[in-house]
């Protein structure tokens, strides 16, 4: 074909419109970008997206969030650390549009870093409705931001005592049977906790959230008794943690909350041990309540009790958890070789915890009653959703249905295990298998091209 001059012009034009077309779709493309962003986190443990429960207290909020980062603008390896923190709050801002975020270098403004009162060198400070939080930059990351959001909820409301000088299981115990570790989580949350002794205090204070009371190992004085219904009848709110030994003096408290108490241990022979009795009972459904009703997780009850309620006690009652399906409660000995007894034995399925709700004056009055509490100890706390339980419970019996448990989720995939052979094999197919596979294949080219020429 004669490439004349129009041919020439043609092609010109057509070039020219190519152009054009193609800086228009590269400019439509990086509008669309930037108006529009769509994410898939293929992570098998969702670990980069927030979730459903950290977007929740984030929507709770109503007004503006703001948040304040004291860093410096570059570290010693050149990295932009305000680059980096900008990247990891968009997630948040997504969820949120009103988040505010502020970077600051403190070497650049000394004043302003000053007057926010740091408590580490580089850390984030959160503001909400005049309250705020600090979180250490190091420390930064879903869970305890999350927390911090939480705490900022929460307000005033969060005081939470626990009956003490009895023996009983402490929130700040470290012992194996004491709730330490329970109660560190709780103040991660913004709760203040504190044991209370009623031989010496006058009566349980006005301002509580809530009162805590567990397996007491002596007898309860009339007089300590007595301060404890009184803030029953006030309207007070209880968890109340019954294991399988005797009440020690709080028979009038169960009175007056219609409790029936079946002697026994829940026996669940699918959960049953290399040796010893199987008392370990597994819930898996749970009943339609607030506490429960998010749940997602199994939770471990170990050597639980039957918690009944009688009727017409002026009580709104739910039970709340059942347990061994095909267990039953066993009351003569326990043994690895304990068999169910219709003549005296309770078949499963069993309720171990239930629910009490009345209206004292002009306030909804709840209480809590489990048939354990070992599952909130320091040696179960780490099982399934017992965490998560146990923080529902406070949450409901502090009056904030809405504050949501937020749980670390395990990061699945991000370990990657094999076995020897796997290894070896692995090395031999990178060490040796794929350069002979570049050296054959090369020489074959070069094989092909030297005929050819």
């Amino acid at each position: 074909m004669q490439l004349t001059r129009k041919l020439r012009w043609q092609l010109a034009v057509q070039s020219g419109v190519f152009v054009v077309l193609l800086a228009l779709l590269t400019a439509l493309l990086a509008w669309v970008a930037h108006e529009y962003r769509a994410e898939k986190d293929v992570t098998r443990s969702a670990r980069n997206s927030l979730s459903a429960a950290t977007i929740g207290a984030l929507q709770q909020m109503q007004g503006t969030l703001r948040v304040t980062a004291y860093a410096v603008r570059q570290d010693a390896s050149g990295a932009n650390i305000h680059k980096l923190i900008e990247e990891r709050v968009r997630t948040y801002q997504r969820a949120k549009r009103d988040l505010e975020l502020q970077l600051i270098d403190p070497r650049e403004q000394p004043k302003l870093a000053a007057e926010a009162g740091l408590r580490s060198p580089n850390a984030m400070v959160i503001e909400y409705q005049r309250r705020s939080e600090q979180i250490p930059l190091n420390e930064f990351n879903e869970q305890n931001f999350a927390n911090a959001l939480v705490r900022l909820l929460r307000g005033a409301n969060s005081l939470v005592l626990w009956l003490d000088g009895h023996g009983e299981r402490k929130l700040d115990g470290q012992a194996n049977h004491d709730l330490g570790s329970f109660g560190q989580q709780l103040r991660e949350k913004g709760f203040t906790t504190s044991g209370i002794n009623l031989g010496l205090a006058q009566e349980v204070p006005a301002n509580a959230a809530l009162l805590m009371i567990t397996q007491p190992q002596v007898e309860l004085q009339p007089a300590e008794v007595e301060k404890l219904l009184s803030y029953i009848d006030r309207g007070g709110n209880l968890l109340w943690l019954i294991d399988t030994e005797p009440l020690r003096g709080l028979q009038p408290l169960a009175e007056k909350l219609g409790l029936v108490l079946t002697p026994g241990t829940v026996i669940d022979p699918a959960l049953a041990p290399r040796s010893g009795p199987p008392v370990f009972a597994v819930a898996a459904n749970y009943a339609r309540h607030v506490v429960v009703g998010t749940l997602q997780y199994n939770t471990l009850f170990p050597h639980a009790r039957q918690i009944g309620a009688d009727d017409g006690t002026g009580w709104r009652v739910t039970p709340l958890i059942d347990v061994a399906p095909r267990g039953w409660v066993e009351t003569g000995k326990l043994d690895a070789k304990s068999t169910f007894d219709k003549t005296r034995d309770f078949p499963g399925p069993v309720n171990i915890a239930s629910a009490f709700e009345r209206t004292v004056g002009d306030r909804e009055q709840r209480v809590i009653v489990v048939g354990t509490g070992h599952f909130l100890s320091n040696s179960f706390i780490g099982n399934g959703g017992n965490l998560a339980l146990g923080t529902g419970m406070f949450n409901w019996l502090a009056g904030e249905d809405a504050l949501v448990t937020i749980d670390p989720r395990p990061a699945a995939d991000t370990r990657l295990d094999v076995d020897s052979t796997q290894l070896y094999l692995i090395a031999f197919v990178v060490l040796a298998l794929l350069p002979l596979a570049f050296a054959v294949t090369g020489i074959v080219v070069w094989w092909r091209r030297r005929n050819a020429t």
